[in-house]
């Protein structure tokens, strides 16, 4: 009775040890990123080299996976309902706050575990070079826009998508009315219409933007942001021009909920390390975003401060469908 009375009190200190063990070992396979947005999109575009970074970091490959649609919740769905192993991760932005405020998904970044930031976009606008009233300069774009309300089309991110709150918060800021047109995806999609000569304008990063401004098919000509953007001094941001209106889009890394705490602690070292890599920062400077790294604290305080900022806009223009 001793003996076998012995075995149950090893049995499950033995288990405590294996996942140790488990923990100190892992990663022992490829591990799998989503990401929520199509290859060569802004958010892809910067998820790559990090995830490379990190690989390097671990030992062990990270597979990309796009998944596609849905205002990026298909991808968030697939991450939070992965096994919590730290073979599945993925990335997010300001999307996975909008979709929950929108009703499309009934969770957001509070429900995940957070692993930090690397990188922040900051939309800019462009017009085509390619359409009939090719517009030099967003004075004339507005000016244009107060007398024929309705008339200038705008290609964006999907609904719920960044650069689509970025546009409707463009919108509401001028106060005139615009042909919005969201695209099934990120920036690729729009870059495609507007450089096509098919809408008027985009909204989107210049990462995705800039062999198409260097093409001469479009033209740069706002920023969202409070500075301007290295290269093209010449080109004002809307407050400069009189519009309170800012918006950027935070890269955020996540993992499916309860991850352990030893794996978790892991991934957060190596990628605080990849995202601050001088390597790699000078890669997420040169796409015209801003190196941004946050540990998972600061990372849930900052997308809570976001959420803040998006449910007023939501609100605002009523598509708000969190009570």
């Amino acid at each position: 009775m001793r003996r076998y009375g012995l075995v149950i009190l090893l049995f499950p200190l033995s288990l405590f040890i294996i996942g140790v063990e488990a923990a100190e070992q892992y990663p022992v396979k490829p591990i799998t990123c989503i990401v929520p947005n199509e290859a060569g999109s802004d958010a892809d575009i910067l998820a790559r080299p990090i995830m490379q970074k990190a690989s390097a970091l671990l030992g062990k490959p990270i597979i990309i996976v796009n998944k596609v649609g849905a205002a990026s919740s298909t991808g968030y769905r697939e991450v939070f309902g992965a096994k919590a192993d730290g073979y599945t991760i993925g990335m997010g932005h300001a999307a996975l706050i909008i979709s929950k405020l929108q009703g499309i998904l009934p969770i957001d970044h509070r429900d995940f575990t957070v692993l930090g930031t690397y990188a922040t976009f900051i939309p800019i606008i462009v017009a085509s070079t390619k359409t009939q009233r090719p517009f030099g300069s967003i004075q004339e774009v507005i000016s244009f826009a107060k007398d024929r309300p309705g008339e200038v089309s705008i290609a964006t991110t999907g609904v719920g998508g960044s650069w689509w709150v970025a546009t409707l918060a463009f919108q509401d800021g001028t106060g005139l009315k615009f042909n919005v047109i969201p695209q099934m995806g990120g920036g690729s999609f729009s870059i495609t219409q507007v450089a096509g000569g098919h809408t008027d304008l985009a909204v989107l990063a210049l990462a995705a933007a800039k062999s198409q401004i260097e093409a001469g098919n479009v033209r740069f000509i706002a920023i969202f942001g409070s500075k301007k953007a290295p290269g093209y001094e010449n080109v004002p941001t809307l407050k400069e021009i009189g519009y309170n209106i800012s918006w950027s889009s935070t890269q955020i890394l996540i993992a499916p909920p309860k991850l352990p705490q030893e794996i978790s602690e892991k991934l957060v070292y190596t990628f605080e390390k990849a995202a601050n890599d001088p390597e790699y920062k000078k890669f997420v400077v040169e796409r015209t975003a801003i190196p941004l790294y946050l540990p998972p604290d600061q990372a849930v305080n900052y997308f809570n401060e976001q959420r803040v900022v998006v449910r007023g806009i939501m609100e605002k223009t009523g598509i708000l469908k969190e009570k």
